[in-house]
């Protein structure tokens, strides 16, 4: 709590207190406002007047006034430990990150150092490696030149037999050599030839593709009756499903048209009356499922 907003409520609490000994002095004055004590006598009969102070009422209301300033006063302490609680409760907690935060920096520098021991053990392992296969490799190649002078030491004959067995490793080498390039020729060769023939057949394939087409387009329009409606630059696609041999188990407009519906009925009928498709001939190409165009421009 700010030192204005305690101020303010001492401030309130002593208001409060002024007010109710006010009240206080204002019912005892308005309930002695007739008493006249020094007043005479008068012969008027037998009257009796009396004015009655309820002074319990008095003190009641004195009580209800300091019991409201206890409870001022005790909710203004209630809320100065209610704060002095938030700021023991924000300390703890400054305290406790603060802690989690020196344990995390501890634990990284521990991680960091191992880290680095880590990366020198296996830098001087991998040293003590390479150094070892190294002073392997000196001994044998000074194994191996060893046991060469030994043998051109041996004998001046020897050293003839070691001059023909190099030249006879250096044809063979050759040979290899040759032999090697000729077998890639011929790989490169046979790839050529495989690639050309590959072509040749997608070729082949294609230009059977646009017979077959072409093949069915000549047996519907056979098989079409063409209605009156039927305008030239007619474009209709089909589904058709057929089984091997070419007998059409189904056929059905199954995209663009731009023929009325006589004339979509019409090209179907024309599809089914054939009864097959043109298949001998066209066993490479054949397929369960087609899509094809009936086109129609005119006579």
């Amino acid at each position: 709590m700010s030192f204005w907003q305690e101020f303010n409520e001492r401030l309130r609490a002593f208001g409060l207190a002024i007010g109710v000994h006010i009240l206080m002095g204002a019912l005892v004055v308005v309930g002695t406002m007739n008493w006249e004590p020094f007043r005479k006598p008068q012969n008027k009969g037998l009257t009796i007047e009396a004015v009655i102070v309820d002074t319990g009422e008095i003190k009641r209301q004195r009580d209800a006034a300091q019991q409201a300033v206890e409870r001022e006063n005790k909710k203004r302490q209630r809320a100065e430990e209610l704060e002095k609680q938030k700021k023991r409760e924000q300390e703890q907690e400054k305290l406790r990150k603060q802690r989690e935060l020196d344990a995390a920096e501890k634990r990284k520098k521990e991680l960091e150092a191992q880290r680095k021991r880590d990366a020198q053990d296996r830098l001087q392992k991998l040293r003590m490696e390479r150094e070892r296969k190294m002073e392997d490799e000196r001994r044998k190649q000074q194994e191996e030149l060893d046991k060469v002078r030994a043998q051109r030491e041996a004998a001046e004959k020897q050293r003839r037999i070691e001059q023909e067995r190099l030249k006879q490793l250096e044809a063979r080498k050759e040979k290899d050599r040759l032999e090697q390039q000729r077998l890639q020729q011929q790989a490169a060769a046979q790839r050529q030839a495989d690639a050309e023939a590959r072509e040749f057949r997608a070729g082949q394939m294609a230009t059977k593709s646009d017979n077959y087409q072409a093949a069915i387009q000549s047996m519907v329009t056979q098989n079409w009756l063409r209605p009156p409606t039927a305008q030239p630059g007619l474009r209709c696609k089909l589904k058709i499903v057929q089984i091997p041999g070419g007998e059409v188990i189904s056929a059905a407009i199954a995209g663009t048209c731009n023929g009325d519906q006589a004339t979509r009925r019409s090209i179907i009928a024309a599809v089914e009356r054939g009864g097959s498709l043109p298949y001998r001939g066209f066993e490479d190409v054949f397929e369960r499922e087609i899509d094809f165009i009936f086109i129609y421009d005119g006579d």
